[in-house]
């Protein structure tokens, strides 16, 4: 990304998949030998056409992303699904396949988790030092990422503002974490929960996870990043961290490439629903920064403590949880006499913005089954039913592995 991009005009997708053993669906480390398998050395990151493959923090985690901008969102499903089943075809002759969801059921964090052992990192180092990288909300988690591009502070302000407004209801349509520790843990996306305390130890570093109020890069940089810096200094006295990337926010500002990045969206079950979810978070953006929905002086005006605490509610309840918040209702396009779910308004979007979105019909029956069956979480969970046994859990998620392999959707 470049300050040559403004919005909408290309994006960057990332997505992270486990990977696991193939007869036990145990995590399994061997993203060194995937990578070396192409590269022909332990090398962190091999390009694959018009993706890259790379290494994660842990050696059981395996990223896929565009090798640089994207014109167009809509023929990603079909090169993921390839690098999918290339992989597929490296890991199997190892024992291993590819696993999707944003956590892994069962793992035990502090005894499974491998970092990865090759070239010295002393990013990861740090990381590592300064706040323990076993737990699950380091080792255990799988997400999807999505850049979005600026140009000038203008076009920051209200890409920003549009993405502040939407985060809270994303867990709705890409939460897959519903297991941690193999059992239900009562929320819709743990994974979100995880995160958000990864950092406790320096609470700035991720904040609330929804960002503060800053429209402008001046602002961006005293409200959130300067914070930051000073915070993880007495940690870091060498300033390996002193970094864009070290904030830890569901949404962050890369001013160093002209970016938005998007990190609060779980994994899916194949690219295919990855990439729905991201067009149709992308058409809501768009009628958002069009003022098609609301002004951008409304926008502006939403604060970090009402939006953080619809967020939570989402992770917790997902699509069936309830905005009574009128304002908001208003600010997404909706009638507000009365109160919608969080399905309901996704709906109203998805009506809203399909003529324009550019997605095809495969695509927009994707986004449809996601609405109206909800997210990937909930499907796992209606599959296990009230009191699921580890056979069980086993099994949804060997389906789930047989959906990134096929290149469909999980049904529950």
């Amino acid at each position: 990304m470049s300050a040559d991009y403004h919005l909408f005009e290309c994006y960057g997708v990332e997505l992270e998949y486990m990977i696991v053993d193939a007869k036990t669906l145990d995590v399994f480390p061997a993203s060194d030998r995937v990578l070396h398998a192409i590269a022909g050395a332990y090398e962190s990151e091999v390009e694959i056409g018009e993706l890259s493959w790379s290494n994660e923090l842990a050696l059981h985690v395996i990223e896929l992303k565009t090798n640089g901008p994207a014109a167009i969102l809509s023929d990603l499903a079909e090169k993921f699904d390839a690098s999918v089943r290339r992989i597929n075809d490296l890991l199997r002759p190892l024992g291993g396949r590819l696993m999707p969801t944003a956590m892994h059921p069962w793992m035990d964090p502090h005894t499974q988790t491998r970092l990865w052992p090759h070239e010295y990192s002393p990013v990861y180092e740090a990381f590592n030092r300064i706040f323990d990288c076993r737990g699950h909300g380091w080792s255990n988690l799988q997400s999807t990422h999505l850049n979005l591009p600026f140009s000038g502070d203008e076009e920051f302000g209200r890409l920003h503002a549009a993405i502040r407004l939407l985060m809270p209801i994303l867990p709705a349509l890409a939460a897959s974490s519903p297991i941690m520790d193999g059992s239900p843990t009562g929320l819709i996306d743990t994974r979100l929960e995880t995160y958000r305390g990864n950092s406790r130890k320096i609470p700035s570093v991720s904040g609330q996870v929804i960002p503060e109020a800053a429209f402008t890069r001046a602002d961006y940089d005293r409200m959130i990043l300067q914070h930051i810096y000073k915070d993880l200094a007495p940690h870091d006295p060498e300033g390996i961290l002193r970094f864009e990337w070290a904030n830890a926010r569901g949404a962050i500002a890369r001013f160093d490439r002209n970016a938005i990045e998007i990190r609060t969206l779980d994994v899916q079950e194949c690219p295919t629903a990855d990439l729905a979810i991201l067009q149709l978070i992308v058409a809501a953006l768009r009628a958002l920064v069009e003022e098609r929905l609301c002004s951008f002086e409304s926008q502006k005006a939403w604060t970090v403590a009402a939006l953080a605490e619809l967020h939570m509610r989402v992770v917790r309840e997902g699509e069936f949880a309830i905005i009574d918040d009128l304002a908001y209702l208003k600010a997404l396009g909706l009638d507000v006499t009365t109160r919608y779910t969080v399905r309901d308004v996704w709906r109203h979007l998805f009506e809203a913005t399909h003529a324009t979105s550019g997605a095809s019909s495969t695509t927009q029956a994707a986004m449809q089954i996601i609405i109206e069956n909800g997210p990937l979480s909930r499907r796992i969970l209606k599959r296990l039913g009230g009191d699921p046994s580890r056979a069980a859990i086993e099994s949804a998620y060997r389906e789930a592995c047989d959906c990134l392999e096929q290149g469909t959707l999980f049904r529950g």
